[in-house]
């Protein structure tokens, strides 16, 4: 017996793919492994698991993860599901999982930190179904084209590294449902609102979404593939297997890289000016950092490449000053003990039209958000954006009818019927855009629809200051309804122009009011706004202060300061703004 049991270990380490039980819970289970030559000691494992009705020899096809592994140096395991399915609500497959760990780990000798799950499909599923139960075990998790359909849980022990790959075109577990479930994960994980978005990303059909870092160091990834149906996607030069790999290789357990996270300001900021200088007010940047087998001995804050200060004990605070015109990154880079660096980063645009300019304002591309920008009311919930996976609600629908004025609208509604309940408004003081206007004669174009009034629901449009001054309001009522379907074609919508004339630089907001009526709604699916020239008023030349705000270092508005470190906001009579951190 010894000597067989001597023989079939001499033929796996000459095989690279062998097939292997293993008794789990008086079951036997059976699996494919996929071993590299000379894989060394102390090596990752990657667990990969199949779809509904397939199996073990069908995954590794799809994935074609060989050529990865044998670079990379690590073992890949591929189970198959009792009746071709896996367990997505009790302990039979967990147990099946930390069975494979162990004999991996005896056979291989696996690190393991460096265990990470995958599946495609049902597979994803399960892999989500994991992330809550086995966050202590595996390093990082994959899932490809599979979410929880029957509503997500986001109860991880720890904050956990996800990618997730899947095709706009999936016709089985569509992508529409994908934003939602990451939104969950990204809040978890305490990441910031705002992805970082990358397209093309390696190839014309990927766009990748990084959300990140969040608490520890962790990201949450979308590999986005256009059109690309219920399948693993291999073409281009680009492969998923090798991307998880790229991804998952990043993460351990045993944690020893530092991490830093940008707590002020939490996501990017855009600053727009019409006719006149953009005025940036200060910055307060805030950062934490923390390093799990040593200490953190710096942190520096950064606008592009520009050294602005090193700090070498908290509270590591900043207040940037006068920025200039242009797109820029503000980075946050922590520095250990050891030599080893983190780094977090937000982008803010400056941008100055001094003359007549065209500004599209509805950057809606996402369903289910609240874009950029952007901030709704319905009577009873405040969205701030950029924030996504919302299903009900206020939120930017995606229309698919054979016919369609617009292709994106965002949506708001009022569900009390309260004066001013239901709205969509830009550029306000909580969303992470500034629109400053100078004097001058300006354009508003806009496009507005209802969502579900078929007699129609009239709609109020405004410019105002942030202390909620008018200087522009006109009623309407729109000529197209959807009919409380996305999917449902539509026609006829009015197209609004409506002039105005600005005698005061000032920040303003550009406002959208449904009726004040029980379920009032509107659907905006354009707002274009234009300067047009000089209307005759002088600009104004001096700037004097108007009044002082206070907040705390997270950001939140307090009423006066009651001592240690706070942050003073003075207001200036041309809608700009100074800040400073004071140490009382």
């Amino acid at each position: 017996m010894r000597k067989l049991t001597a023989l079939i270990l001499m033929l796996m380490s000459i095989l690279s793919v062998y097939a292997d039980d293993i008794t789990v819970d008086g079951t036997k289970r059976n699996y494919l492994v996929y071993v590299p030559r000379n894989l060394g000691e102390k090596r990752p494992l990657l667990i990969s698991c199949h779809g509904m009705n397939q199996d073990a020899a069908y995954q590794k096809g799809m994935l074609q993860i060989e050529s990865v592994a044998d670079t990379a140096k690590f073992v890949t395991v591929f189970p198959n599901g009792i009746d071709r399915s896996w367990d997505l609500s009790g302990n039979r497959d967990l147990h099946f999982m930390e069975a494979l760990i162990d004999k991996m780990v005896e056979r291989y000798d696996i690190d393991r930190n460096r265990v990470y799950l995958s599946g495609f499909s049902m597979g994803g599923m399960f892999t989500y179904f994991a992330i809550n139960r086995m966050a202590d075990v595996f390093a990082a998790f994959a899932p490809i084209s599979g979410y929880p359909l029957w509503g997500a849980n986001f109860t991880s022990s720890r904050p956990v590294p996800i990618i997730h790959t899947h095709g706009t075109s999936d016709d089985v577990v569509n992508f529409s449902g994908v934003s939602s479930v990451l939104a969950g994960w990204v809040k978890r994980n305490g990441c910031p609102s705002q992805a970082k978005v990358e397209k093309p990303y390696r190839a014309s059909h990927i766009t990748r979404h990084t959300w990140g870092p969040g608490e520890n160091g962790v990201e949450v990834v979308l590999m986005e593939m256009a059109n690309k149906g219920h399948w693993i996607s291999n073409d281009n030069g680009v492969k998923t297997g090798e991307e998880i790999w790229r991804f998952c290789k990043r993460f351990s357990l045993k944690v020893t890289e530092p991490t830093v996270r940008l707590l002020s300001p939490k996501s990017n900021l855009s600053f727009v000016s019409f006719g006149g200088e953009c005025v940036v007010p200060d910055i307060l940047l805030e950062a934490e950092a923390s390093d799990p087998d040593g200490y953190v001995e710096k942190v520096a804050f950064y606008v592009d490449d520009q050294l602005l200060a090193e700090l070498k004990e908290p509270p590591y605070t900043y207040v940037l000053q006068e920025m200039a015109k242009g797109n820029h990154t503000v980075s946050a880079v922590a520095y250990d003990d050891e030599g080893r660096t983190a780094k977090s980063s937000v982008d803010i645009s400056v941008t100055e039209r001094l003359s007549t300019a065209t500004f599209v304002i509805t950057n809606f591309d996402v369903e289910g958000s609240v874009p950029d920008g952007w901030e709704t009311y319905d009577g009873s919930e405040n969205r701030v954006g950029f924030s996504d996976g919302f299903s009900q609600g206020s939120r930017v629908f995606h229309f698919t009818g054979a016919e369609h004025d617009f292709d994106w609208g965002l949506y708001t509604r009022n569900t009390t019927g309260g004066p001013r309940a239901g709205y969509a408004k830009y550029a306000t003081e909580k969303t992470s855009v500034s629109l400053m206007l100078y004097p001058g004669n300006y354009q508003l174009y806009m496009k507005v629809a209802n969502w579900n009034q078929p007699s129609f629901s009239p709609v109020t449009v405004a410019v105002e200051t942030l202390e909620g001054e008018q200087v522009f309001a006109e009623t309407f009522t729109p000529t197209a309804n959807v009919g409380n379907a996305a999917s449902n074609s539509f026609s006829g919508t009015s197209i609004n122009n409506y002039l105005f004339d600005i005698n005061e630089a000032n920040r303003y907001i550009v406002a959208f009011y449904t009726a004040d009526a029980s379920w009032a709604d509107l659907v905006l699916g354009r707002a274009t706004l234009r300067r047009k020239g000089d209307s005759g008023v002088s600009t104004v030349s001096a700037r004097r202060p108007v009044r002082t705000l206070y907040y705390n270092l997270a950001g939140q508005r307090i009423s006066a300061p009651a001592g240690g470190l706070y942050v003073e906001k003075t207001m200036m009579d041309d809608g700009s703004a100074r800040s400073r951190v004071v140490s009382r």
